[in-house]
This record gives structure tokens, C-alpha cells and sequence, in this order.
């Protein structure tokens, strides 16, 4: 079977496709055969180094498949095979065949492609975790998704919307008429606005109750300025020192520096808070994933959860894969098909 290596941190040059023997599941496992496997911005910061505790390389990389079960170990019922299923992958999911824990494997719903069943799981698990597991967003609040043309901000914008929530965005331009049509109530363009002073602008000086920032550093001390009163930030990634090569070593530092800290005494008397969400560390925590996920899949069953998937790629083009997510050029998932 065929699978995509990052051979060391670097450019585009340092991923390969690799022939390897096909894989066997060992106890509690299936066999996968991935019809597409999500690729997502954490894939683009381990190939450049930039990801906190990366695998080792080389690794093949990958989070989310959707396929077809067509082995099992002998501990797992064996009417799982041929069922047509997405699941959570600890990397390794950018391959045609993958091993995974029955308890990470769900039965994807029938109206749900293979490509959406790959734009599905960690997109929406990791919206549901920030706006209702750990946020607790209300109908009557507001929430600022920053980038909500990617993947988690389409979801999170499906998730606020069927809380009722007032919807504020950060995109490029030419994604707001795209964004305007998925329900998003107010597009910001960051590349030529002062998002912030926009935010303040249009809640009439208020701010926000709640912020979803994947950026970090100073961006992170905007996010929480931006709050009003009983406000809080979501801090689920660190897009802002995902540069290549030298210069990203530069640009880490300077986030690092940028990044602001906070005092419990200073969150006491704002009545304001912030958390961090990393959901590629929550395995252990597969009760509270299961109940979410069937949370989700009964939103898509009812209409309000429809994964969009912007781009297909071959497992041959992932260089070109990996270029269209780095320059920000996606609406929605990318997705990898063998």
C-alpha cells in the first residue's frame, strides 16, 4: 500500500510517496481502506517544524479518514466489515490503508460522502469542544471566528448559528461573499482592515463574549482586549509562526515573545477568561469524544451540520496540497484521496 511520508522538516521537497507492505490490525483494531483522509494546517507546521511535539520523523501524518473496514482483529466483531465508516487516526491517516482502535471508528452516515466523511470529524470536534463543551456560547452572545473560511471556522459557523449566536468573522475578501451565503452576519477583511477597531465599531463599543483565535502571539492579545464582560477566548492554535525555513525560526520567537500572559488576579476582576483547546491531545478522553460526536452526527442527520469541501487532491499532489493550505487559499476542507 501507498502512503505519504514527511521525511524531515523543510519544504514542499521533504514529502514522498512510499510502497510499503500492507498492514495487519492488532488487537482491538481494523483495517481501513481510505476512500480520503483530511489534510489540515497542523499537517503544514509539522512538515516545517513549527508543531508542538511533532512525531518523529519521518511520519506520515493525517487525523481523520473515511473508508471501508476490511480487516479486523479477532477481539472485534466482525460485522464491521464492509461497513462504510470515518475515524480518528493518532497520525498515519494519509495512506490507503490504516489500523485504528474500534473506539475511534463511527459508522458514517449514509447521505455523507467519503470526502465529507474526511472534512468531518476533526473540524467539528474541535468546534464543538471550543463553542459548547469548554465555551458554553449562548443564543444570546456574539462570537468573532478568526478565519472562518477554513475548515474549523465553517463548522464553528454552523455550530453558533444553530446556537442563535450574532456571527463576526476574519477572512480575505474574496471569501466574504462565499461566507455572507453560509450565514456569517459580519465579514471583516484582516487583510485590509484593523479587525479589532471594526469589532468595536460594530458592537457599538461592547466587544464580543466570545473569540476563537487559531493565530496566537499578539493576535491573542487582541482577541482578549476585543471581550466584553463575562467574555472569553478560545486559544486553538499558533498559525502566526507557521513560516518555513530561517525565517520561521524568527517568526516563532517573536510569537513567543508576543504571546501575552495572564494573571488569574487579572481574570478575577475583568470577569474574563481564556483556555487553550488541542484536541490531538484528548485521546484519552474517548466517553466525552463519543457523546460529542453523536451530537454532531445528529446535526448532520438533521439538516444544520453539512461539511464543505473546497479542493480534492491526489495523494500525488500533495506538495501542491500543502502550497494551497499554507497560502491561506482554501474555503472550507481539503481533502486527500488515494
Amino acid at each position: 500500500m501507498r502512503r505519504i511520508v514527511t521525511r524531515k522538516k523543510g519544504g514542499l521537497e521533504v514529502l514522498k510517496i512510499e510502497e510499503v507492505r500492507d498492514l495487519l490490525p492488532t488487537s482491538g483494531e481494523v483495517r481501513i481502506a481510505v476512500k480520503a483522509a483530511g489534510i489540515n494546517f497542523a499537517d503544514v507546521m509539522i512538515r516545517m517544524g513549527s508543531y508542538p511535539n511533532p512525531p518523529v520523523y519521518p511520519c506520515t501524518v493525517g487525523y481523520e479518514v473515511s473508508g471501508i473496514i476490511d480487516k479486523v482483529s479477532s477481539d472485534v466483531d466482525s460485522s464491521w466489515l464492509g461497513k462504510e465508516v470515518v475515524a480518528i487516526t493518532k497520525f498515519n491517516g494519509q495512506a490507503e490503508q490504516v489500523n485504528v482502535p474500534i473506539d475511534q471508528v463511527y459508522e458514517k452516515p449514509p447521505n455523507m460522502s467519503f470526502e465529507q466523511g474526511a472534512a468531518f470529524l476533526v473540524n467539528y470536534i474541535t468546534a464543538y469542544q471550543i463553542l459548547i463543551a469548554m465555551g458554553g456560547l449562548q443564543s444570546n452572545e456574539s462570537v468573532l471566528i478568526h478565519n472562518v473560511g477554513g475548515g474549523v471556522g465553517l463548522a464553528a459557523l454552523e455550530i453558533a448559528k444553530h446556537i442563535g449566536a450574532k456571527t463576526f468573522g476574519t477572512a480575505s475578501g474574496h471569501k466574504h461573499a462565499f461566507l455572507t451565503k453560509q450565514g456569517l452576519d459580519h465579514a471583516i477583511d484582516y487583510t485590509k482592515q484593523n479587525w479589532k477597531e471594526e469589532v468595536m465599531k460594530l458592537t457599538g463599543g461592547r466587544g464580543l463574549d466570545f473569540v476563537m483565535d487559531p493565530i496566537g502571539g499578539k493576535n491573542l492579545k487582541l482577541s482578549f482586549l476585543s471581550l466584553s464582560s463575562t467574555g472569553r477566548v478560545a486559544l486553538f492554535g499558533l498559525s502566526s509562526a507557521a513560516v518555513p525555513g530561517i525565517r520561521g525560526k524568527f517568526e516563532k520567537l517573536k510569537m513567543l515573545i508576543q504571546t501575552p500572559v495572564f494573571h488569574a488576579i487579572q481574570l478575577l476582576v475583568s470577569n474574563k477568561g481564556i483556555f487553550g483547546v488541542n484536541t490531538s491531545r484528548l485521546w484519552h478522553e474517548k466517553k466525552k469524544i463519543n457523546h460529542w460526536v453523536e451530537a454532531l452526527v445528529n446535526g448532520q442527520k438533521e439538516g444544520w451540520i453539512n461539511p464543505y469541501v473546497d479542493r480534492i487532491f491526489t495523494f500525488d499532489q500533495i506538495a501542491e496540497a500543502h502550497q494551497y493550505i499554507e497560502s491561506r487559499k482554501n474555503i472550507g476542507k481539503v481533502v486527500l484521496v488515494p
